[in-house]
């Protein structure tokens, strides 16, 4: 057995790994777990550029998860603990916590990018994913039956608002019905009503007679409404009466 000289590199490599078992074992001992190993530094980063700054989480929110979670050493500090809390905070969508020798951890955060409102009591973000939280700033509102999937409305209000562009027309608020029928208030007042079928052809058709056809029945002032529940044309009202003129309506209405 000692002639092996594989033997032999087993036995060091065992004999070595106990003494250093055995030294961090007494240090350990000596100097108490949080002093062997303590942590230095704390790194507090965004997920995807490490020079972003943080707009929606609080510094107190972060002391505060810091102070309750981030206890022991550099080898005992509960790494998965230290995630769950920092998910928990109402404008982190994903958290990452790692090691990171010298002794220090590192905290990268991303936070919820807020494109609407979602009812009066949540926002959706750039991802169309719902988080419950409020924000004081003006922005586009989403409703929509409970059962409806945040990401379509949010997949629809891009489409939509790519179809107005060339109007220079925005959406304040998308509005779907319990039928599932498409209402659009525009940022100029204007009600659109595209009905449940082909609603981004009927939007296209508004976007394509809008110069020649609608924005001359009201000198180029926006209307109250235009309905464009029509196989091939539309019904507006004007805002001062609230009655309805026709505009190439050549066909029934429909849903």
């Amino acid at each position: 057995m000692w002639d092996s000289h594989r033997s032999l590199n087993f036995v060091s490599n065992t004999l070595l790994l106990t003494a250093a078992a055995a030294l961090i074992y007494t240090l350990v001992q000596h100097y108490g777990l949080p002093r062997f190993l303590p942590l230095k530094t704390v790194y507090i980063q965004g997920m995807q550029d490490e020079r972003a700054e943080l707009n929606y989480i609080t510094r107190e929110q972060i002391e505060k998860i810091m102070q309750r979670h981030v206890q022991g050493n550099f080898l005992s500090i509960d790494l998965i603990a230290v995630r769950d809390a920092f998910i928990h905070l109402p404008w982190v969508r994903d958290a990452r916590v790692e090691r990171t020798w010298p002794l220090a951890l590192n905290i990268r955060l991303e936070e919820h990018q807020p494109l609407a409102h979602w009812g009066s009591h949540a926002l959706v973000n750039t991802y169309g994913e719902v988080f419950r939280t409020v924000l004081d700033e003006k922005m586009p509102v989403f409703t929509a039956p409970m059962e409806v999937n945040s990401q379509e409305i949010t997949r629809r209000y891009r489409q939509f608002s790519q179809a107005l562009a060339p109007l220079q027309q925005s959406i304040a608020e998308i509005n779907l019905s319990s039928r599932h029928a498409w209402r659009l208030h525009l940022n100029t007042g204007t009600v659109l009503e595209l009905g449940r079928h082909e609603v981004e052809k009927r939007l296209l058709r508004y976007v394509s007679v809008y110069h020649h056809s609608i924005a001359p029945l009201n000198d180029d002032k926006p209307l109250a409404y235009v309905d464009l529940r029509y196989t091939n044309g539309f019904a507006v009202y004007m805002p001062e009466t609230g009655k309805p003129m026709k505009g190439k309506q050549t066909s029934r209405k429909e849903t």
